[in-house]
């Protein structure tokens, strides 16, 4: 007789052998696209190299980038939903192969209007993965498809900078090539196994537009604003914790080897425990996971204990609540959307779930700068906000919008 946990194992099994096809290609294409970002690695380093760029205009050329990356994912679902998710995909990846392939040729004025274009249309091509995957899967089963998309990118980005890094010997010019080669390829490939999609036509009482069923849902609204405090916490991972430890006179080693241990934690356990959650209510799974986060940076501050002992716990634990909250919170945004709007529904939780990008590195830095002792419960209570935000989400009624 099979005890419960062995039942449980094959039946998450069982859930990945059932995904579609598609989950399967689209998690290889994610996976070959991560591992050759080449120009998202290199572009400042390339800008202040072979370019000659001075560190600031490096700098404003390489944010144009992460603008219009975060314009896309705010307009470019729109796309998608209503010209076809694959042949918006295969478009948008086509343009951005073509264009990074050609940076070694643009001058700076026009890589101004390049890189932000590169930026949007890479957003939106991500997106299109995101929504075929997604309705490729019964709503309330994806956190499996969720799982996998997350843990081939993971990996991907695992095998990128060393394998960059490599390449990078032979010039920064043909590796900006070899990106844009590999995304032409990659699209080419792909393009012969997915099908376009039927169109999903809009039930009678469903809105018209995300912003209207944002003001109908209040509980996705209430929860997307505890996706933005949380990332605003998280991002302090790449901007202040290294400084944090270099000031109490920790090696770089250190930090390397937190971020080494926490991807490595990440491909390891997170398809495992989104399979064993999978039937869990996502509100409190994500909640868990935002209040781990604040324990996490919390531990930051801690330097009586010993400063490198704290900081790898802290780093298990956040990375602990990362594991439960960032699949959960993907697939229970996908699960909101009315059919005709699921591009825009996970462009709007990407763009909040990234958002700590662009403003948590200037607001982390100003508090560290003033009070470096306040940053880290300051943090905590950020977070421990996000995760109150989850459970009040919880609490709204939601509407269906006849999905």
């Amino acid at each position: 007789m099979s005890s419960p946990g062995v039942v449980r194992e094959r039946s998450g099994l069982n859930d990945l052998r059932a995904l579609p096809r598609v989950v399967w290609v689209l998690a290889a294409g994610r996976f070959v696209s991560s591992a050759s970002a080449f120009l998202l690695l290199f572009l400042v380093l390339y800008l202040t190299g072979p370019r000659g760029l001075d560190v600031v205009p490096a700098g404003l050329l390489a944010g144009s980038n992460g603008v219009g990356a975060l314009l896309g994912n705010l307009t470019g679902g729109r796309f998608g939903d209503r010209h076809g998710h694959r042949r918006v995909l295969l478009l948008s990846a086509s343009v951005v192969g073509v264009l990074t392939a050609l940076v070694p040729w643009q001058p700076v004025w026009l890589l101004a209007l390049t890189l932000p274009l590169i930026g949007y249309l890479g957003a939106t091509a991500s997106l299109g993965q995101g929504a075929l995957a997604a309705l490729a899967v019964p709503v309330g089963s994806r956190r499996a498809s969720v799982a996998v998309s997350r843990a081939a990118s993971n990996a991907g980005f695992v095998v990128g900078p060393p394998l960059g890094a490599l390449l990078a010997t032979r010039g920064y010019d043909a590796l900006l090539v070899i990106d844009g080669l590999l995304t032409l390829v990659l699209r080419l490939v792909t393009s012969r196994f997915l099908t376009d999609e039927p169109p999903v036509e809009r039930a009678p009482e469903a809105p018209a537009g995300v912003w209207q069923a944002l003001r109908a849902d209040r509980s996705l609204a209430v929860l997307l604003v505890g996706v933005v405090l949380v990332d605003l916490v998280y991002r302090q991972l790449y901007s202040t914790v290294p400084l944090h430890l270099r000031d109490q006179g920790q090696p770089l080693a250190l930090y390397t080897a937190l971020i080494a241990v926490g991807s490595a934690l990440i491909l390891l356990l997170e398809i495992p425990v989104a399979l064993w959650l999978r039937h869990r209510p996502a509100v409190p799974v994500i909640a868990a996971g935002y209040a781990l986060v604040a324990v996490g940076f919390t531990l930051f501050g801690v330097t009586s204990l010993g400063v490198a002992l704290v900081a790898v716990v802290a780093m298990v634990t956040l990375t602990a609540g990362e594991i439960l909250y960032k699949t959960t919170a993907t697939a229970h945004v996908l699960d909101a959307a009315p059919g005709h709007l699921v591009g825009r529904y996970q462009g709007l939780y990407t763009a909040a779930a990234t958002s700590g990008s662009m403003v948590s590195a200037p607001l982390g830095g100003l508090v560290y700068a003033a009070r470096p002792g306040w940053l880290w419960p300051l943090c905590g209570v950020v977070a421990g906000l996000g995760a109150v935000l989850a459970l009040a989400s919880g609490r709204v009624p939601a509407r269906t919008h006849g999905r």
